[in-house]
């Protein structure tokens, strides 16, 4: 919300500057995130009038004008704008002037110095301006017009009301009283005190008995229609120059008089309305739900579908509006418009809530329907209109048609003194209250009761916001002054919270990705369906009642929908490798989950860590050439994660997003944590990927797991190494391998055991075939280093054969392994 201070004065001007007014504003709950003069400094600049303007005798483009600054003698200016001729008003920077910096290339600005010059032979004494040389606007095209009434030889900066401040409020969903002037005013004036002066709004009386039949059929769309018939406008005549420059101060361009008429009262009161031409009505017009099939061609040039979901405005014909968002352009008035018809209404919020963004646009309009538009003042907004509409444009009046069906009840709400006080941490008087109720401008009433002093409130029909007590102690809050507050020390003791030494932070597993290489990725919790059918196997995920956009209708119960999609957004900007990680919540649906203070009911809401690797995992590197990231990448990189902790694979063909051969579930203490591998080929397709990403999903509560360091002495004794090398059968798996020698029984001399090569016999023709084949088929050679040590005295060969022997046979009972010739 963007207005200028000086409007905001005129409802009411409290004896404060305007650095004080902005805080006074923001400490009312009313945040002002900008405060800026309309133009920039520059000095030097006064109102001339053109008087004469002959061509240049040495360039076609240019144009010797005389100008009148008031101060007898005229001044000669070169000047080479379209549109300089005698008669027009125009800012004009004499000798010495100092215009707005411009900045140079090399980004500094400086400012620009008007000097004594010569223009192709002709002396130039000083410049005319246009609005973007005064940085008023970006329009270029020719002079600064003012109006006729400009005052000549007068500052420019005075005139224009330069050093008016602009004021860019950040209003929060439920302030939507505070989405024009006055209501802004309204609450500066219960700030400060101050007295509110509301604008003087005099009924136009009925000269014509013209009226447009409308009928609202559905009171759940529309509670409130108000409309006017005006004949014999003149939609040619200009906007004042004091409406367009107000409009522009809010951030509104000038379309024509109508429609600037409407906008400007949507800014002063908060009240949208629509001008419709009355010509291009059939018959009357009808308030209702839309229909499917039906269509709109809409002012913003696009066109619409809609359906039962959607309100509008339509006549015999046709859909005219969509409801409390945009008028359709086949009643849009226009140059050749005579005859009008006002409409202003109340659209409950809810009805229009969402529906702009079906369509991807938004408007002012439904910006403010769907907070909450006061419907008490439709008809005092149709006068309003009209009687701007009639000392702009004329014309004369009919009466004005009101059809109140069904408003918001005004339900009293309950303030307890006693309670403000304790939630607002301070002693609150029922006088204090009482007050903060009186400037707001609340009905009350005061009771005692056993409890102690109450206050019954019944709230404006402008304030949708105050629903529940909590809302009537913020507004007592406010009123008494954030920073009147205490400062008191909290009586209870602080006490940190320490995380245990068994459990490290998210911000450490975030940083060991990215120590890994990985880079951190935040995504919506929204996500498309098909991703949930697809990549979750969820065919019933949790929808969304009102989705920001029909793609993200779903909450995720995966990551990796999400990490896909980064890597798709990189690899169409040609990116060689991605490696991405997120950790972020998901959601799936679990009936043993009851409401608490951070729970929803039949919702679990775990919190997840994903990566994605993709390319060569090493980057180009001279010492070798390029390779993919496979599964053993993704599977060390989540070693890694975990280590200390040593996790479990087992290999998995059920997972829906990955290949069911490049696949493994992720063990940690017996407990399922994720997965890891590589994408189904049938979705590396789907995505159009080159080849297949490698990815994993793990538990996050799993991953912040560590063990106690616990201290080791170091080994008195040197290790004995022993290299053996055994026959297992293909689906052997090195965790059961690995599994057979740990539970082994030495003694306790066996420490380490690495798996360290891997042989499987390549078929062999002649004589050395027998040699060659002395693996039979579906067996493969597995080659572990065995390292053995004693905390006792130095190993014997005896003890570590014996121990070896131990291993041999343990494997050959458990996985029918036999020593490799």
């Amino acid at each position: 919300m963007q207005f200028p201070e000086s409007w905001l004065r005129e409802f009411c001007d409290p004896p404060i500057g305007s650095a004080e007014l902005a805080e006074t504003l923001t400490m009312g709950g009313l945040e002002v995130e900008e405060r800026r003069p309309v133009a920039p400094p520059f000095s030097g600049v006064v109102i001339g009038e053109i008087r004469t303007a002959a061509q240049h005798p040495n360039a076609d483009r240019l144009r010797v004008c005389e100008v009148d600054v008031g101060q007898g003698s005229l001044l000669h200016i070169v000047c080479g704008a379209p549109n300089a001729r005698p008669g027009i008003k125009v800012p004009v920077a004499q000798v010495g002037a100092e215009l707005p910096p411009a900045e140079t290339e090399d980004g500094e600005a400086k400012p620009f110095v008007i000097k004594l010059g010569k223009l192709r032979g002709v002396e130039s004494q000083g410049m005319l301006c246009s609005a973007r040389e005064l940085k008023l606007s970006d329009d270029h095209g020719g002079l600064f017009e003012l109006a006729a009434d400009a005052p000549i030889g007068v500052d420019v900066r005075e005139w224009l009301r330069l050093d008016d401040a602009l004021l860019t409020l950040k209003l929060t969903p439920n302030l939507a009283h505070g989405l024009s002037v006055f209501g802004i005013a309204r609450e500066l004036a219960a700030l400060t005190g101050a007295p509110l002066r509301p604008p003087q709004v005099v009924p136009v009386p009925a000269v014509i008995d013209d009226r447009l039949a409308v009928k609202v059929e559905a009171s759940d769309l529309c509670g409130r229609f108000s409309g006017r018939v005006l004949r014999g406008v003149d939609t040619t005549a200009p906007t004042p120059q004091w409406m367009v420059e107000r409009l522009a101060r809010c951030g509104q361009r000038s379309v024509s008089p109508l429609v600037d008429i409407s906008n400007y009262v949507m800014f002063e009161l908060g009240q949208p309305s629509h001008i419709f031409d009355l010509d291009k009505i059939d018959g009357g017009l009808t308030v209702r739900w839309g229909r499917v099939g039906e269509k709109l061609a809409l002012l913003n040039g696009s066109t619409v579908e809609l359906d039962a979901g959607v309100g509008v405005i339509a006549d015999a014909a046709a859909v005219e509006s969509l409801a409390g968002i945009m008028g359709g352009e086949a009643t849009a008035v226009s140059d050749a418009t005579r005859n009008i018809y006002i409409e202003a209404a109340f659209w409950w919020p809810q009805a229009v809530q969402g529906r702009s963004r079906r369509f991807n646009f938004s408007t002012d309009a439904g910006h403010r329907f769907e907070r909450g538009v006061d419907p008490s003042r439709t008809v005092e907004v149709i006068e309003r209109i009209t009687q701007l509409v009639q000392s702009i444009c004329g014309g004369v009046a009919g009466p004005v048609d009101d059809q109140l069906l069904k408003v918001p009840d005004a339900v009293p709400v309950t303030l307890r003194v006693a309670r403000a006080a304790r939630v607002i941490g301070m002693p609150i008087t029922q006088a204090q209250c009482a007050g903060a109720m009186r400037r707001l401008g609340f009905e009350f009433t005061e009771a005692q009761g056993e409890g102690g002093a109450t206050l019954t409130v019944t709230p404006p029909p402008y304030r949708f916001d105050i629903r529940i007590e909590e809302d009537l102690i913020e507004e007592v809050a406010r009123l008494v002054g954030y920073d009147n507050l205490p400062t008191d020390p909290p009586v209870a003791p602080i006490v940190a919270r320490l995380r245990p030494e068994t459990q490290r932070s998210a911000f450490a597993v975030r940083h060991r990705l990215a120590a890994l290489g990985y880079q951190e990725t935040i995504n919506f919790s929204f996500v498309q369906a098909r991703w949930e059918h697809e990549l979750a196997g969820n065919v019933q995920p949790i929808e969304l009642l009102n989705p920001i956009a029909s793609p993200m209708s779903v909450m995720r119960s995966s990551l990796l929908g999400s990490l896909l999609q980064v890597l798709k957004f990189n690899l169409d900007r040609k990116a060689a490798r991605v490696r991405v990680f997120e950790v972020g919540r998901v959601f799936r649906r679990d009936a043993s989950v009851e409401t608490t203070d951070s729970t929803v009911k039949g919702i679990d809401q775990p919190m997840r860590v994903a990566g994605l690797a993709w390319g060569d995992p090493d980057g180009l590197h001279w010492s070798g050439a390029a390779r993919r990231a496979d599964f053993f990448d993704a599977k060390g990189d989540v070693e890694a994660l975990l280590a200390p902790l040593g996790a479990r694979f087992e290999a998995t063909s059920d997972h829906p997003a990955l290949h069911p051969g490049r696949a493994a579930r992720v063990w940690l203490h017996d407990r399922d944590i994720g997965v890891v591998g590589e994408l189904h080929p049938r979705w590396r397709q789907s995505w159009e990927l080159p080849y297949a990403p490698v990815l994993f999903e793990l538990d996050l509560a799993a991953v912040l797991q560590r063990p106690l360091p616990l201290e080791h002495a170091v080994p008195k004794q040197q290790t004995v190494l022993r290299d053996i090398a055994v026959v297992v059968g293909e689906p052997v798996t090195h965790a059961q391998l690995m599994q057979a020698i740990e539970t082994t029984e030495t003694s306790g001399l066996l420490r380490s055991a690495v798996l360290f090569d891997i042989f499987r016999p390549q078929p062999v023709q002649g004589a050395h075939a027998a040699a060659a084949n002395a693996l039979a088929v579906g067996e493969k050679s597995l080659a572990v280093r065995l390292a053995f040590n004693s905390d006792d005295a130095p190993l014997t060969d005896g003890a570590v054969d014996t121990a070896v022997q131990a291993i041999l046979e343990r494997l050959q009972s458990r996985l029918g392994a036999r020593l490799r010739a």
